[in-house]
């Protein structure tokens, strides 16, 4: 992790606009629209950098007098980026959202997802809803809360690798942390039809690595067949899903009411005639608050132990089970009580709060002892799929959020 000053990257070439445009009554503003545009421009899919989108918008930051601190992920390839706006050295209100998206690969899309695309009352494109329509409604609406005055800050927090376990805000917050810098309360944009989440699941995902001794299939008592012992692993948690579901425990504020177990890939075998030697799968836990995920590992690795692994080891003691895991994402669990939470309802116009089987950094933030809420612009329901949009009136309805929010902490609101 490396921390730099603002003038630690090349500037960006591109033009600069700052001034907030005035929007018709039922329009969103034409900054935002023209952020939205610019933003999905950028191609940051998780496998690539990002850095031009993070040069480009420490660029619209800089007349701001922010102050931007970035962090790097260990190849320098992506960064984070965290900036505070107004006074310093107190407490304030945290934007937090992440840059990059998921692949388009495979996808049949009815317009080039990298190209923002109007569609009845509709934008289409990669990362409209997921998320950097969120993102440009902040930057849109930055220069206002700096021109009215903030009397307390708001701090920016853009990070990377989130669509492959939450991985950037990890550094950022470490980062923070060194800093001294203590938001009093956080709101994560992740679309939720700007709805106030509360409460989201926790994640787990592991992968599982099986050993086995190669034969002719003819002579296939001799050897250890990797491919059927990790399916015996997978029904086993295919077990505990049905357990779950049919037992619970339960929240049915979530969408989904109970802990889900899931396996998604499997790997192996080479020939018909080969008993396989190798299969590798991996599977995951989306945890209830308040339920183990560990526990339920533990349950996993002593059936593995005790009834898949002695059968394997009278043929080769040399065959087994690795277990490594991949990536966790902890619950988020906000009180309905919490201020954040009465905020989040005020400036969404909405008394209603929600429950998400999904996860975000909200959790993260959360850990790090600062209370945070999840409500952005868009459907999860549209995230990752072909023709992925965001409404016109979703993004209006964030704009209003921000600007209830503008009221709150600027001396002009």
């Amino acid at each position: 992790m490396l921390h730099v000053d603002s003038d630690g990257m090349p500037a960006y070439a591109g033009p600069l606009t700052t001034d907030v445009v005035m929007k018709p009554a039922n329009a969103p503003g034409a900054e935002t629209l023209k952020l939205i545009r610019e933003l999905i421009a950028f191609q940051t899919v998780s496998r690539d950098s990002n850095l031009e989108l993070i040069d480009y918008v420490r660029e619209l930051l800089r007349p701001l007098d922010a102050d931007v601190r970035l962090t790097f992920d260990r190849d320098k390839r992506k960064a984070n980026l965290f900036a505070t706006l107004g006074p310093r050295g107190m407490p304030g209100v945290a934007l937090s959202g992440h840059t990059d998206v998921v692949p388009v690969d495979g996808q049949d899309w009815a317009s080039d997802p990298f190209v923002v695309s109007e569609r009845d009352g509709k934008l289409y494109g990669r990362g409209t809803s997921d998320m950097k329509g969120f993102i440009a409604c902040v930057l849109a609406i930055a220069p206002e809360f700096v021109r009215r005055g903030l009397r307390s800050p708001l701090h920016l927090a853009f990070s990377y690798d989130e669509e492959v376990g939450c991985l950037g805000v990890r550094e950022l917050l470490k980062d923070m942390a060194q800093a001294g810098i203590q938001p009093s309360s956080c709101v994560v944009g992740e679309p939720t039809e700007m709805r106030p989440v509360i409460a989201h699941k926790g994640k787990q995902s592991y992968r599982c690595t099986v050993r086995g001794l190669a034969s002719h299939s003819a002579y296939a008592p001799y050897g250890v067949n990797a491919v059927e012992a990790a399916a015996e692993a997978v029904a086993f948690l295919k077990q505990l899903a049905r357990r779950h579901r049919d037992s619970g425990p339960y929240d049915r504020g979530f969408d989904v009411a109970y802990t889900t177990v899931h396996t998604g890939v499997i790997r192996g075998g080479t020939a018909l005639n080969i008993v396989p030697q190798d299969c590798v799968f991996d599977f995951e836990f989306r945890n209830l608050p308040g339920d183990d995920p560990n526990a339920l590992l533990r349950e996993f690795e002593a059936h593995v132990c005790k009834v898949i692994e002695p059968e394997m080891h009278a043929v080769d003691v040399q065959t087994g089970f690795t277990i490594v895991k991949m990536s966790e994402i902890p619950a988020l669990d906000t009180g309905a009580e919490a201020e954040i939470t009465a905020l989040a309802q005020e400036f969404s116009g909405s008394s209603d709060i929600a429950k998400v089987s999904f996860g975000t950094e909200a959790s993260q933030f959360q850990e790090s002892g600062v209370p945070t809420v999840v409500c952005g612009p868009g459907s999860i329901r549209q995230a990752h799929k072909p023709d992925e949009f965001v409404t016109l009136e979703q993004v209006m309805r964030c704009e209003n959020f921000l600007r209830g929010l503008m009221a709150r902490l600027c001396a002009g609101g």
